[in-house]
Parts: C-alpha cells; sequence; structure tokens
C-alpha cells in the first residue's frame, strides 16, 4: 500500500506499507482517506498489479470466492527393487472465510530414481492448484527436495537432461497457472504429511480427501 499524505502548505509526504492482507488493507485505506488529507491512495499486490480502494473491495469480494492463501508441500518416494514411485502432496487455501487442506497421492512406473520421483511429485502438486482453480496467485511451495526448489528458484544449477525436461514442465505449468512461486526447502521432519502420502502410495493406497479446518 502507497499513499501521498499532504498537509497545508506542503507538497506532501509518500508512506509506503508492509506486505498486509486484503481485509487489512481495505481497513487501513478507509482510515487514511477519513482523515481527509491523501491525494493519491494506491494498493499493490504481490502480482505487480495496482489498485485504488474502490477497486480493491471489489476485487477482495470477488477474490473471497476464488481459492487464495495458497500453500503446497509435496514429497516423491521411490522403490530401487518394484521401480515403483509415489507421490506425495498437501495443500493448503482459503475460500470465502473457510480454510482447506486436501490431500492426494500417487502412484507412477515410468521413474527412474529417487531424485526424479520429487520433480514429479511437485508436477502432480500443480495439477491439483489447477483441479481446484488456483490461478493469478502467490503460492509457497515447500519441500525438503532442496536441490529441485534451488534450482527452480535460479540458485542451482542442474546437469541432468532428464531433470531439465521435468523443470521446464514445471515451470511451463507455473506460467500457466499464472503463479509467483515462493521456494522454501524445509526439513524432512516438517514435511510429514506430503511424506507419508507418498509411502502410502508405494504400498497402494491411493488417498484424495480434501477438508475444511477449523
Amino acid at each position: 500500500m502507497e499513499w501521498l499524505y499532504k498537509l497545508k502548505g506542503t507538497d506532501g509526504v509518500y508512506f509506503t506499507s508492509d506486505w498486509i492482507d486484503g481485509d487489512q488493507a481495505i481497513l487501513y485505506g478507509e482510515d487514511i482517506e477519513k482523515q481527509n488529507r491523501t491525494s493519491e491512495l494506491i494498493f499493490y499486490d504481490e502480482m505487480g498489479q495496482s489498485w485504488k480502494l474502490k477497486e480493491l473491495k471489489k476485487l477482495n469480494t470477488e477474490v473471497e470466492e476464488e481459492p487464495h492463501d495458497v500453500m503446497i508441500y509435496f514429497d516423491g518416494g521411490y522403490n530401487r527393487d518394484s521401480l515403483h514411485s509415489g507421490l506425495g502432496a498437501v495443500v493448503y487455501y482459503r475460500q470465502g472465510k473457510k480454510k482447506f487442506r486436501l490431500r492426494a497421492n500417487e502412484s507412477i512406473d515410468e521413474l527412474e530414481n529417487n531424485n526424479e520421483a520429487e520433480y514429479a511429485a511437485l508436477m502432480f502438486a500443480l495439477n491439483l492448484l489447477e483441479e481446484i482453480g488456483v490461478h493469478q496467485l502467490p503460492c509457497d511451495i515447500k519441500g525438503d527436495a532442496q536441490g529441485v526448489l534451488k534450482q527452480l528458484a535460479g540458485e542451482w544449477p542442474c546437469y541432468e537432461e532428464n531433470l531439465n525436461k521435468w523443470l521446464d514442465r514445471i515451470e511451463e505449468k507455473i506460467n500457466i497457472l499464472g503463479l509467483k512461486p515462493r521456494y522454501q526447502p524445509i526439513p524432512r521432519n516438517d514435511n510429514k504429511e506430503a511424506h507419508k502420502l507418498a509411502s502410502q502410495a508405494l504400498e497402494g493406497k491411493n488417498i484424495y480427501s480434501k477438508m475444511q479446518l477449523l
């Protein structure tokens, strides 16, 4: 949020706030306008778009009905004996005033190793986002596959041709959905939900569960 605060006989002073959520931004914006000393009040979202207060109110009402505040966890597993891979993903998001969690897994046979399973698991998670209608939003992407996330963030190179193909697919999907990803490598202990789903997929247990959280 950015605004020009003007006092009598001055040219005004520009202020910029830290990132805040839409509801809070509207409350602050209304309070600033009540002072009647502001000639410019502009709101910016994380996608780089700008809004006036009236536009932001309308946008906030529309966004409330769509999935937002999205966070995904992913993990991939691989069984060297059976050559099976297990993919697990957990998606947290808000819709309206409610918070939801989507848990899902999948088993596939065509992968070569555990590294490839990690890329496939993230792709699986992104497909879940597309399924529930997530688009044009920031998105937190968390997993213990540090190599995958560092490569997607452009911090580490990838020298394996097969894995580069997965990176291309993932980046293409992110562009199609219009996401602004925030990659966050986490310890394995913080990724237990996705890891369990991947393990269950290797055991032949298929899971697809969506529930509302308190």
